[in-house]
């Protein structure tokens, strides 16, 4: 599914920005590399996830987070025995993530490739300890899962921030690279009788399932069935 030739997707063009620094630049296929803040905000908005990179006992360790956006910061949050917020503190981090968009067949297997969005954040990761701006950020992580559940929910206590850590790291050092399109074969190939395209993927919420301990009576919330069937 590699290849040594110059691969590029229908949508490929010149890099409209500079990388912010070199430890953030597409190398490969730059062509599919954005800097623009418009950019980088929509794939970090659209994910769920991020993959965090810290080091321990001199080894490398990546860690799959729960992550939000905080104006022109990425948040991520846990307890503070987690190694990887204990780690991360104060140093240079990296975070990642990744939507997957589509498998793209082609007619050899060495041109199949994949359509996705992914968006990578280098920077030193710095504590939230100020108690109110904590308890706005993690408002945020909750708002990011459900909008509009915090009008119905039981409000965060003392406690709770309390026990728990986060961290914000500076988007001022990232870039996205995106692929879309069909396949790109060797211009032979098109002549062969043999099927290509796209089979594109999509995650979508379902049908809510009730906690087995919810009181009689309740129905789900109009905040969470309207993310029925919502495409992430």
């Amino acid at each position: 599914m590699t290849s040594n030739a110059p691969e590029h997707s229908l949508t490929d063009s010149a890099t409209p920005t500079p990388p912010p620094s070199p430890a953030v630049a597409v190398r490969r296929i730059a062509g599919r590399a954005k800097y623009d803040a418009e950019s980088i905000h929509a794939v970090i908005d659209a994910a769920l996830v991020a993959h965090v990179g810290t080091v321990r006992d001199g080894l490398p360790l990546v860690i799959p987070m729960f992550c939000v956006r905080d104006n022109d910061h990425l948040l991520l949050h846990g307890a503070p025995a987690a190694g990887v917020l204990r780690r991360g503190e104060g140093v240079a981090v990296c975070a990642t993530m990744t939507l997957l968009d589509g498998l793209v067949l082609a007619r050899s297997p060495m041109h199949h490739s994949m359509n996705y969005r992914s968006a990578v954040i280098i920077g030193t990761a710095e504590l939230v300890d100020d108690p109110a701006d904590k308890l706005r950020c993690l408002d945020l992580f909750v708002e990011r899962l459900v909008p509009d559940s915090l009008t119905y929910l039981r409000a965060t206590n003392t406690k709770e921030t309390r026990g728990t850590t986060v961290l914000r790291l500076s988007l001022d050092q990232a870039s996205v690279k995106i692929r879309t399109g069909g396949p790109v074969d060797d211009d032979e190939d098109y002549e062969l009788p043999i099927w290509a395209g796209v089979l594109p993927i999509r995650s979508t919420i379902g049908e809510p399932v009730a906690d087995e301990r919810n009181l009689d009576g309740l129905t789900v919330p109009d905040a969470v069935a309207a993310l029925v069937g919502r495409t992430l």
